[in-house]
């Protein structure tokens, strides 16, 4: 069985269209609440990080679900839930109806993102898994380097919100037709586990990484949510949102390449020390040095720290788990992300608005720090004891 077969290509392709479809929304919804509902900036934190809780109140069941019914129904019902919810956009017409609106469609999108990247793992050849798992993140880092900057071009040319709404919707549409496609094979599905045990719906034995990643996630979170703003008040950067994600996802594209070998050769502790340190250094220097320079040279460093970071925990997740336990450990891992973004967007907001957002960020690299010695101190010597591969 090759790496790159057809299932793995399709997930790919599909995995793409999900997160482009989000991307090209995410760095400006915080402009569009403002200049539609003219929200003040706690607001657009607060209203913002319901796509994000909703999405993590769903990852803990829809691993379990993945793991427990078969893949590809979840997978498809999942897609079009997302899909679907774009349309929503279109006809909110008040604060209140978009916040439901948008509040409502992270919970498609965290049980997707679950999905679609545990089919991905079943369809890769084992011995070329880990190896795998890097590759996969290269199709939603192109998303992420395409997505906005496309987005800013659009919104550029015609000042017009509901159009990014519709290609959305019609890229989320693409994706669900791409993964209808798959053929997988039947697999044995989990059954005589403790009706209400803890780890059905979360890889306990992960905490001590899970709690390293939710500090990664607050840091990503305050950057991606408050970036267009900050640049625009604090620097005079009107249009510089879209080339900063580009140079993030090719720092993201580039470490991810490169980390690959390592991963292979099992260097898997070693990837994740590198990311974050550079992640590290890519947060401060943004926030230290508040010019052309600092604000993109940190987008270039936080990618490739994060296109470090990403693969080797998952792997670290996926090496803590039993087979059949595939899904709990990638949705693990998600809702470490997603209460960590989550708690980035409201917090980020909060110290906004009441000491600017310079303060917010560096809030963000004081707890990206901690996470940093989280992962030292405890988390990796805890996964080194405990591995099973």
């Amino acid at each position: 069985m090759t790496l790159w077969n057809a299932n793995f290509i399709k997930v790919n392709v599909a995995n793409f269209l999900l997160f482009f479809a989000f991307y090209l929304l995410m760095p400006l919804l915080p402009l569009y609440l403002s200049e539609t509902f003219h929200t003040t900036k706690d607001v657009i934190g607060a209203v913002l990080s319901g796509y994000v809780i909703s999405a993590l109140l769903a990852r803990p069941f829809s691993g379990y679900i993945v793991d427990s019914f078969p893949r590809k129904q979840v997978l498809l019902t999942c897609f079009f839930l997302f899909f679907i919810f774009f349309a929503g956009y279109l006809i909110a017409g008040s604060l209140l109806l978009f916040t439901i609106i948008r509040t409502l469609h992270g919970a498609p999108f965290g049980a997707l993102t679950v999905a679609n990247s545990t089919v991905a793992i079943d369809v890769l050849p084992s011995e070329r898994r880990s190896e795998g798992i890097g590759y996969y993140g290269l199709s939603n880092n192109l998303a992420m380097a395409t997505g906005p900057t496309v987005a800013v071009y659009v919104y550029d040319a015609t000042g017009s919100f509901d159009l990014l709404f519709w290609l959305s919707l019609l890229i989320a549409g693409a994706g669900l037709v791409v993964d209808a496609t798959l053929r997988l094979k039947p697999r044995p599905l989990q059954t005589g586990r403790p009706p209400l045990s803890l780890d059905r719906f979360f890889l306990t034995i992960g905490t001590r990484l899970f709690l390293t990643m939710v500090a990664f996630g607050f840091a990503y979170g305050v950057l991606s949510t408050y970036l267009a703003i900050y640049g625009k008040e604090r620097m005079g950067i009107t249009s510089g949102t879209g080339t900063f994600f580009l140079l993030l996802a090719a720092g993201l594209m580039l470490s991810r390449l490169q980390g690959a070998a390592a991963l292979r050769k099992g260097r898997i502790t070693y990837n994740a020390s590198v990311g974050m340190l550079i992640s590290l250094v890519g947060y401060t220097l943004f926030v230290a040095v508040p010019n052309m320079w600092g604000y993109y040279g940190a987008a270039v460093l936080i990618g490739l720290g994060n296109g470090h970071i990403w693969p080797a925990y998952q792997v670290m997740f996926i090496n803590l788990a039993t087979n059949d336990r595939r899904g709990t450990a990638n949705s693990t891992l998600l809702v470490a992300w997603d209460v960590g973004i989550g708690v980035g967007v409201v917090a980020g907001g909060v110290v906004a608005e009441h000491m600017g957002y310079t303060a917010a960020f560096w809030t963000a690299v004081a707890v990206n720090l901690v996470g940093v010695a989280g992962y030292f101190l405890f988390a990796r010597g805890h996964y080194l004891r405990n591995k099973l591969r």
